[in-house]
């Protein structure tokens, strides 16, 4: 991979850090917010979201996920893997939060998708963050059974998106602060070095 196509605000946020703690030989090409929706960028990945990789060959590689699992694969230490305990446990809790979490916020950011009146979208918003707060409880737990410091014990790229699922819980009615372990976990990846590079070559702010 050559490219990493990433835009403020998403979930590309993750495998920015994870380029950045693995020092992986790729460029962060961070885009403007909206310029997803541009021909250029449609030439390459056609379903207009970020993050997507473009190799040498031209062959791209769309969905966080994916691209974590390749970067791990590719760059990642000596015995990384889904071979190994952390690795099976990375990849399922990766696809917890991709295609539980990350999914539940369809009912945030595209409200109007799933229903059309004033009525109908507030009874959507309200299941939503219903059905947020339980993801975060859940989350809270496994982080603080697992001692709080990284999600699964050990560092791993789960903490990555993790991290972006913890900032985005600011544009809900939902507060960080019933959430402790969630909460230190934000604070202590914004100290990290390879996070404030991310954000930096993404064009954004800690939450603080």
């Amino acid at each position: 991979m050559t490219t990493l196509y990433t835009m403020p605000g998403t979930c590309s946020l993750s495998p920015n850090i994870a380029v950045a703690w693995l020092d992986a030989p790729v460029d962060v090409h961070a885009m403007a917010y909206g310029d997803h929706k541009n021909d250029d960028y449609l030439a390459i990945n056609p379903k207009g979201k970020v993050p997507a990789g473009k190799f040498d060959d031209g062959d791209v590689l769309t969905e966080a996920s994916a691209i974590l699992a390749w970067l791990g694969a590719t760059h990642g230490s000596d015995g990384y893997g889904r071979n190994s305990k952390l690795g099976r446990q990375e990849a399922e809790a990766l696809s917890y939060m991709t295609s539980e979490v990350h999914a539940t916020y369809g009912g945030h950011f595209g409200t109007a998708n799933f229903a059309e009146t004033d009525d109908g979208q507030a009874e959507v918003k309200k299941k939503t963050y219903a059905k947020l707060a339980d993801q975060y409880r859940y989350m809270d737990g496994i982080l603080k059974e697992n001692g709080g410091e990284w999600y699964l014990g050990k560092r791993s790229f789960a903490d990555t998106f993790l991290y972006v699922l913890s900032r985005w819980i600011e544009q809900t009615p939902l507060s960080i602060d019933d959430y402790p372990s969630l909460k230190q976990h934000r604070a202590n990846m914004e100290s990290d070095d390879g996070v404030q590079l991310a954000l930096q070559r993404q064009n954004m702010d800690p939450i603080g």
